[in-house]
């Protein structure tokens, strides 16, 4: 591959990532400034690049879902012809390409994101946890191996998949959350067979009320996410050691958000679930001060 552009724009262009990030992706943010800043640019291009696709894919104000097909297909293939060479003065592309040069990251997560953001664009539902997993092997699974290589770890191939577990268990817990909100996109990232299963009809969804049964689902989602954080868990202690304590501010604070939802009587309609600022600095500096190395203590959606 290779990488064409002026060193100042490679330079403006982690900068336009870096307050990309910092606008929208502030839990995440803030576990990246624990990172060695000659790794946290690099954090901050991935970041860019996904949520730029994203929100070609997301905004709540933008057109039809059709009719996003056509420009994320453009993007996809100006982000590949990039890579090919061509040059490109998008602001995010020189900072990613430059990433993905130095890393040498495997072009198939890209292709596999690309592909599952694509997916979000046709379909609305899942019929079983399995054909979600497929959704997010390239939605968050592939996002996980990316970074794998930025993070760094003795062994890479033992770490690999708690990586993936990790963007597993992040991205579910955002479906948790987000219940109502991806209603207000036309999807529904619960299984079919979970909501059958727990006797809860999708138009109790789109009511967008805590009942009961509605309530026990929630909880047993809960309880999968924590599946995943579990398995992943055990891949932090093989990061480099400049890498853990970013890691385990991510996965904590993530973690509080289930936390947050057991915390409101798994009612994830009455209000959004937050983690205050001064929780993820607790967090933050609890996990500075862990020992690398160090095994992570406690799971996130206790029930109390």
């Amino acid at each position: 591959m290779n990488v064409r552009g002026k060193g100042s724009d490679v330079l403006a262009s982690y900068e336009f990532c870096r307050q990309v990030h910092r606008s929208y992706g502030r839990t995440y943010y803030l576990a990246t400034r624990l990172l060695p800043a000659w790794k946290r640019r690099h954090v901050h291009a991935l970041y860019g690049f996904t949520r730029y696709t994203d929100e070609i894919v997301d905004r709540l104000d933008g057109p039809r879902p059709v009719d996003r097909v056509a420009p994320l297909r453009v993007w996809r293939d100006r982000f590949t012809a990039a890579l090919d060479g061509v040059p490109d003065d998008h602001p995010i592309l020189p900072a990613v390409l430059h990433t993905i040069a130095v890393f040498r990251l495997d072009r198939r997560d890209f292709d596999a994101f690309l592909g599952s953001m694509e997916m979000d664009l046709t379909v609305t539902g899942y019929p079983t946890y399995e054909d979600l997993m497929k959704y997010m092997d390239g939605s968050a699974g592939a996002i996980g191996t990316m970074m794998l290589p930025i993070l760094g770890a003795v062994d890479e191939a033992a770490a690999r998949e708690p990586a993936r577990q990790l963007g597993f268990a992040f991205q579910l817990t955002n479906f948790i959350r987000d219940v109502a909100e991806d209603l207000d996109r036309g999807r529904t990232y619960l299984p079919a067979k979970d909501l059958a299963e727990f006797g809860v009809m999708p138009d109790d969804l789109r009511a967008r009320r805590a009942t009961p049964a509605v309530r026990d689902l929630i909880a047993f989602e809960v309880d999968r996410a924590r599946a995943h954080y579990a398995f992943a868990a055990a891949g932090i202690p093989m990061l480099a050691p400049s890498s853990q304590a970013c890691i385990r501010t991510a996965f904590h604070a993530y973690g509080a958000i289930l936390d947050e939802v057991v915390r409101h009587g798994y009612d994830v309609f009455r209000c959004r679930a937050t983690v205050s600022a001064s929780r993820k600095a607790g967090l933050a500096m609890r996990s500075l001060l862990a020992r690398p190395g160090a095994p992570i203590r406690g799971l996130p959606g206790e029930p109390r």
